[in-house]
């Protein structure tokens, strides 16, 4: 497998899901996941899977995936329950299997990921792959004029585990073009607190992903914000209506994060699109 050190953070993501999922009771239930998991092991060199398969993870690592996942699925559901012609639209999609855990909505469920992701998910996925993958950086323009090809309105853009690694010209340009191209949508997306992307913080933050991980994430993060609000400023037409840490969750472990105002260190936004 020829990943960059970002898309191998995509397969620590999908096995954290499916540690979560055996674990009584589970935080989720994704037997897909664990079909990807083991379809890809099957490809793995015995130095991948001793990374991947047999390093032990953190439970608070695993259980904040496992939460923030649980988090888009209600989102995406509510979002297809209330627009009947909705579209999801995920960005940076990884090993995600969200399509099955929310009913598999044929035909309204896009992913788009770099080539070397996409072309290895459609390997193991095969006849189950029912939907559209689009290999690609998020950055490139091609894909929005084919996404939106049968209409521009009424998408769910989903941008989980992806902005930070940015740059902040291009996360000011990529909010843009959502603004500038798709209307009467959705962007549900998680943020970092501005402090993680510079000096010591940046590297701390850098060094707990590769202790925790075993490898270099991709980078260290590139782009925070001090406020959700601050994204309003990024284009016109967009507005921020929800908030939500897997830190407020009650189901989130260790309880004590509750009680140290970390709850805006790494989070989600919802926002509107005119």
């Amino acid at each position: 497998m020829n990943l960059t050190e970002v898309s191998k953070s995509a397969i620590a993501t999908l096995r954290s899901r499916v540690v979560e999922a055996h674990k009584s009771p589970p935080l989720i239930l994704d037997p897909m996941a664990e079909h990807c998991l083991g379809k890809l092991a099957q490809q793995m060199t015995a130095a991948d899977r001793a990374l991947f398969l047999e390093r032990k993870f953190s439970s608070t690592l695993t259980r904040y995936i496992a939460l923030r996942a649980r988090k888009y699925d209600k989102i995406a559901k509510d979002f297809l329950f209330s627009r009947p012609t909705g579209r999801i639209l995920s960005l940076g999609c990884g090993f995600d299997t969200r399509y099955w855990r929310i009913g598999k909505p044929i035909g309204r469920y896009l992913e788009l990921d770099l080539p070397e992701v996409v072309e290895i998910k459609r390997r193991i996925l095969g006849t189950d792959l029912e939907y559209d993958l689009i290999g690609s950086s998020v950055l490139e323009t091609w894909w929005v004029d084919e996404v939106a090809a049968e209409g521009n309105k009424d998408f769910l853009i989903i941008a989980e585990g992806l902005l930070m690694y940015l740059d902040r010209a291009d996360v000011i340009r990529l909010f843009s073009t959502f603004s500038e191209n798709f209307h009467h949508s959705l962007i549900a997306a998680e943020v970092v607190t501005e402090k993680y992307t510079r000096g010591i913080w940046k590297r701390i933050a850098a060094g707990k992903m590769k202790r925790q991980l075993g490898f270099d994430s991709g980078s260290s993060y590139n782009f925070g914000v001090r406020d959700a609000h601050e994204i309003e400023s990024f284009s016109d037409g967009i507005a921020i209506v929800e908030e939500w840490s897997f830190i407020e969750d009650p189901d989130m472990r260790p309880r004590i994060y509750r009680h140290l105002g970390m709850s805006r260190t790494q989070w989600t936004v919802v926002a509107t699109i005119e």
